[in-house]
């Protein structure tokens, strides 16, 4: 497993060409959904190149999902719900391109423009829906429990 997560990063340096965190390729890369691991993340097999695949963690461009994870149960139901919205939409549509897609902060996982197949942005959704917030990249504001 780490052997493979290894080889993907290393792929995905080269696909990346070198380029710095901050730099982006424009896309657009197909790939599959193959699991939706919270509300702003996924785990795709994408295919940057005919007869390549590689599965790499997506973070979803523009928007924070509250965390599933947090000390606070109503932030964590959120987090839930933010999730099941985007199982709805992986089930509805398994295939998605990427574009915009840069290197993210944390290693091994990209950030990209999410788009479905009918065309719409997942982070539009998402945050039309109250289920998100905006999010620029910087630092995330204070976590407040609202239950």
């Amino acid at each position: 497993m780490i052997r493979a997560l290894f080889s993907i990063a290393v792929i995905l340096s080269v696909f990346v060409a070198g380029a710095q965190a901050r730099d982006e390729i424009s896309g657009p890369v197909s790939a599959e959904i193959l699991r939706v691991i919270d509300g702003d993340t996924l785990l795709v097999e994408a295919q940057p190149w005919p007869q390549q695949k590689m599965e790499v963690y997506v973070r979803i461009r523009g928007i924070d999902a509250p965390e599933l994870k947090s000390k606070c149960e109503a932030v964590r139901a959120a987090g839930q719900d933010a999730r099941q919205s985007l199982e709805s939409m992986a089930a509805q549509s398994p295939t998605i391109q990427l574009t915009r897609i840069a290197g993210d902060k944390y290693f091994g996982r990209i950030v990209a423009d999410v788009i479905l197949s009918d065309g719409h942005s997942v982070a539009d959704g998402l945050l039309l829906a109250g289920l998100v917030r905006s999010y620029d990249g910087g630092r995330k504001p204070r976590e407040t429990c609202g239950s």
